[in-house]
């Protein structure tokens, strides 16, 4: 295992391989992966309902609005300030508020995460945290309206200034926009290689299509040539011959030219070697035919003398 991890760690595949798990875990840790119920739900959304606790969440969230508030509804008996604990990556610059029923009253816990850590910020944050859920008791039966004494109590703290006015904004952690650039910049990249290779494959391609093409050609040139030379020859021995060995040799010579061309394909590049033999005999055949051109008077004339 280790030596395959070496292997894998130097090469540039397996390094970028490496780096997309890493940033693949970094989006999941950061996107939530660990995060409980609770969490998930209010990283795109303003209220959570716990199970067991009934609550209209779409008018709760159209009363909480774009506000930076988060209203946790949690069912009786729960532990509020582990519930804000537990929702603390997931609200980063929001005013956290969780509640849950306790008799005839509103069980509440603020936590503020809107400002620092320093003496002023934490003065403001208690202050916050102590006005937000004032009021609420009056309304154990009917949530929706609880929600809205909030929401009045949050407008009043941006009025004085203890609360940051603005809207919350919902946006993918940066791991998550690495991956789509990468994602995009992969399809990019994968669509050039795609183009610039297909365009490299077409030329390949055309480039073996017009020596196919051209050694085609030339095994078509040797056929023709093959049967010019024949034909020389046929005509060679229709006319008797110029006599004497020269004929049987070239006779011979192409029997043996017609097994290796025969026995060759377009593909053989022993076929141009094999036009030259052919190109060879052929003038052979055509001084044989001169031959017995120059003859045939000679002989005529000698059988006129004897004749008278």
């Amino acid at each position: 295992m280790r030596r395959l991890l070496g292997r894998l760690v130097g090469t540039a595949f397996g390094r970028a391989v490496l780096a997309c798990l890493v940033l693949a875990g970094w989006a999941l840790w950061t996107g939530g992966l660990f995060d409980g119920p609770a969490a998930r739900q209010v990283r795109a959304s303003s209220v959570y309902a716990a199970p067991g606790v009934e609550l209209d969440r779409a008018a709760a969230e159209r009363v909480i609005g774009n506000r930076r508030l988060v209203v946790l509804m949690m069912r009786p008996g729960t532990d509020l300030s582990e519930a804000c604990d537990d929702t603390e990556r997931a609200t980063q610059g929001t005013l956290v508020l969780a509640m849950s029923r306790d008799g005839d009253d509103w069980d509440t816990y603020g936590c503020s995460r809107l400002g620092g850590d320093s003496p002023r910020d934490v003065g403001r944050s208690v202050v916050v945290e102590t006005v937000i859920g004032q009021g609420a008791d009056a309304f154990v039966d009917r949530p929706v309206e609880a929600l809205k004494v909030i929401v009045l109590n949050y407008d009043r703290l941006v009025r004085t200034g203890l609360v940051p006015d603005g809207a919350r904004t919902i946006s993918p952690s940066l791991p998550r926009y690495l991956l789509a650039g990468g994602a995009l910049g992969g399809v990019v990249a994968g669509a050039a290689v795609l183009w610039f290779g297909g365009r490299r494959a077409g030329r390949l391609a055309d480039a073996r299509r017009a020596g196919r093409d051209a050694r085609a050609d030339e095994r078509a040139a040797l056929g023709a040539a093959t049967a010019v030379l024949a034909q020389q020859i046929i005509d060679l021995d229709r006319a008797g011959g110029p006599g004497g060995s020269a004929y049987r040799r070239l006779a011979g010579d192409y029997v043996g030219l017609l097994d290796e061309v025969s026995g060759s394909d377009a593909g053989d590049p022993g076929v141009g070697r094999l036009r030259e033999r052919v190109d060879e005999l052929s003038r052979r055949a055509a001084e044989l035919a001169d031959d017995a051109a120059v003859a045939a008077p000679e002989s005529a004339r000698t059988r006129g003398r004897g004749r008278r």
